[in-house]
């Protein structure tokens, strides 16, 4: 797995990169504050963020929440805190996992392959619902089509059929022909 470690802290960042090395991981790029952790992400695309939460400049919480919001990686908060605001802020910023300092490899491990998995059903699911509301804009336009048509005194099977011939003739996908009916019947109107 590729990661990234944004810690302020330089022994923190080197155990934490020994840690990951050790178990097979490659850290891609080092930062010390979140605005080079978010810049580091955006420019390696790693797998996984190890991120601290306060850090010099933007903080760790709100670098988080860009690289969640961006679909970037899995985010992984490395901290001292563990008090309940710092850990409902993380969840509400999108972030897999919450592990507090000080860690050991047993913490550090479990929360890495938690988080990537998590991390991979979200984009999924994510990919999923885009695909879904892409067949739904189809589906309406392609009913809207079909309804101009029956206007025309086509019933519905045969304006259905009327769709799709026209797409497979033309080899242009049918929400586009669909589209073509419905604009042309705009321009009459």
């Amino acid at each position: 797995m590729r990661i990234v470690i944004a810690e302020d802290e330089a022994i923190i960042r080197m155990d934490l990169r020994e840690m990951l090395q050790e178990h097979g991981c490659e850290v891609v790029g080092e930062a010390r504050s979140g605005a080079e952790a978010l810049e580091a992400v955006r420019r390696m695309r790693p797998d996984c963020v190890f991120m601290d939460i306060q850090m010099n400049g933007r903080d760790g919480l709100d670098a988080a929440r860009a690289v969640c919001e961006e679909g970037l990686a899995a985010v992984v908060v490395l901290t001292a805190f563990s008090q309940e605001s710092f850990v409902k802020e993380a969840a509400e910023a999108g972030v897999m996992a919450y592990v507090t300092k000080p860690f050991s490899e047993t913490d550090i491990m479990p929360a890495l392959h938690v988080a990537c998995s998590r991390f991979e059903q979200t984009r999924a699911l994510a990919a999923e619902v885009s695909d879904l509301q892409e067949r739904l804009e189809t589906r309406k336009l392609v009913e809207r089509a079909k309804g101009i048509l029956m206007r025309d005194g086509l019933d519905e099977a045969e304006a259905y059929l009327r769709l799709q011939r026209s797409a497979m003739s033309s080899r242009t996908p049918l929400k586009e022909i669909a589209q073509a009916v419905v604009t042309a019947d705009a321009l009459r109107a």
